[in-house]
């Protein structure tokens, strides 16, 4: 597991990455998509809910309520909440803050610290740890096989194992080439092949691969 701590902090202004500056994150979305990759839905829906709040309060640091968290990102149940904000604290994506209140009050209060996808990798390199799923590792910096992450994270009802299977296809593998990889058998994986030709709105492979790897294709129905 990834190493958790909770930190006891006077101020916002005392807390900053580890990093140093912040890192812009990349502007053709490709750090975003790979960051997707290695979270649930939920943590990554959670996530993107707190980057965006901090972002546009053109800050690093929130301070987020279970309740605050149901309603900007729709989910329901305290536990899953809960649950998305361990993983994402688990996987280095945010950091949780301890603060003392203001004036006569003592009682502290929690903050998160949301890092940048870059930040993220970084983190996670420093501390030995596979920034994101080593099945996509070997394709680090190449356009097109960032656009088919981009593309794959972009189906919002894909499950992950959906996933593994689009980007191998993406990557040229036959269905033989899949099952071994993923250690499931052929059938399923032409069973995960015909839900993600409905959910990309395709009829066959071909159309997959290009509609994941095509600079000028059409966004998925």
């Amino acid at each position: 597991m990834y190493p958790q701590k909770d930190h006891k902090r006077s101020s916002f202004d005392s807390i900053s990455s580890p990093f140093g500056e912040p890192i812009e994150p990349a502007n053709d979305g490709s750090s975003m998509a790979l960051l997707a990759l290695s979270h649930t839905p939920v943590e990554h829906h959670i996530y993107k809910a707190m980057l965006v709040e901090t972002s546009a309060a053109k800050t690093r640091v929130g301070a987020f309520s279970t309740r605050r968290l149901m309603m900007l990102t729709g989910l329901q149940g305290y536990s899953t909440i809960r649950r998305g904000i361990s993983g994402l604290l688990g996987k280095l994506s945010i950091e949780r803050y301890k603060v003392a209140g203001d004036g006569a009050s003592q009682q502290l209060g929690t903050i998160y610290f949301i890092y940048n996808p870059e930040e993220v990798f970084a983190r996670r390199r420093a501390v030995g740890i596979a920034p994101y799923p080593k099945e996509v590792e070997a394709y680090e910096g190449s356009r097109a096989f960032g656009l088919a992450i981009e593309r794959v994270v972009g189906i919002n009802n894909l499950s992950r194992r959906e996933a593994q299977v689009a980007l191998c296809c993406a990557e040229g593998l036959t269905n033989a080439e899949i099952g071994e990889k993923l250690h499931v058998t052929e059938q399923t994986v032409k069973f995960h092949l015909r839900h993600i030709f409905v959910k990309f709105g395709v009829k066959r492979r071909a159309e997959l691969v290009s509609r994941l790897l095509s600079q000028n294709a059409e966004k998925p129905r």
